[in-house]
């Protein structure tokens, strides 16, 4: 398992790029986001974090908790040497869904770098890094000019709301550690059966997919920065339910969350 790579924001469940979208290339394609078909609610799920070949990392939950002003929702992992992933989201869904706020830590020997990123639905953020190898510290705060559709901490509540054969481009900071405004296409590429048990099931395969335009689009492909493909399995029938995310957490090796569920011990 590789620890170099810088970190950056999830996709999913966190983050795909480390490569900006220009703010102008960002007006050109902004969109008023995706309708809400199924709205969220109260939610606490099992979740580990594996490798792409199925080794375990990390157990983690994620907890979604309506408010007076929103949903807050958190995904969190516990490594065995005390590395921590936690991201945490607060977005409405009126209409549509609309980030209100996010914040990513990462921190532990499972990371390049320490992280504690803050972003706000006006644009302000917060970056605070600390390296591994020298422990030097830097911070970063400013404020970027963001389309309504940012989605750090979304793509699965939102790939839930499309239907199978949708394809939509939204957009997300990823910070690397400077934050860097990217897009970022949801496509479906195929079905897939899974088995609950004895029933199969059909889970719609949606490829998440980076899209760098112009020089910077042209210099990733040159220098083979392209940042990976994401993929997520969405069980759609009836009420639509997640079962998998194959993709980086960061700007690093290719992990896997898979649904979990507590057992008792032996």
């Amino acid at each position: 398992m590789s620890r170099r790579a810088a970190p950056a924001g999830l996709v999913v469940l966190a983050a795909l790029a480390s490569l900006p979208l220009s703010a102008q290339e960002a007006r050109r394609v902004e969109p008023a986001g995706i309708p809400v078909r199924y709205a969220e609610g109260v939610a606490h799920g099992f979740l580990d974090l594996r490798t792409a070949d199925g080794a375990l990392l990390a157990n983690g939950d994620l907890l979604q908790v309506p408010g007076d002003h929103g949903i807050e929702s958190r995904m969190i992992f516990l490594f065995p040497d005390s590395s921590l992933f936690e991201e945490t989201v607060s977005f409405t869904q009126h209409g549509v869904f609309a980030l209100q706020s996010y914040h990513l830590v990462q921190r532990g020997p499972a990371f390049a770098d320490d992280l504690d990123a803050s972003l706000s639905a006006n644009g302000h953020y917060v970056v605070k890094t600390k390296s591994r190898r020298d422990g030097k510290e830097r911070q970063y705060d400013g404020r970027l000019d963001l389309p309504p559709d940012v989605s750090n901490g979304l793509v699965v509540t939102l790939l839930k709301n499309l239907a199978r054969h949708d394809t939509e481009t939204v957009h997300l900071v990823a910070f690397t550690p400077e934050p860097r405004l990217i897009r970022l296409e949801l496509a479906p590429a195929g079905e897939q059966r899974v088995l609950n048990g004895q029933r199969a099931e059909t889970a719609v395969e949606f490829d998440l997919k980076p899209r760098l335009g112009g020089l910077v689009g042209f210099f990733a492909r040159l220098l083979g920065k392209m940042p990976p493909d994401s993929h997520v399995w969405i069980v759609m029938h009836d009420v639509p339910a997640f079962v998998r995310v194959v993709g980086p957490l960061y700007t690093g090796p290719v992990w896997r969350i898979d649904l979990s569920s507590p057992h008792w011990p032996r």
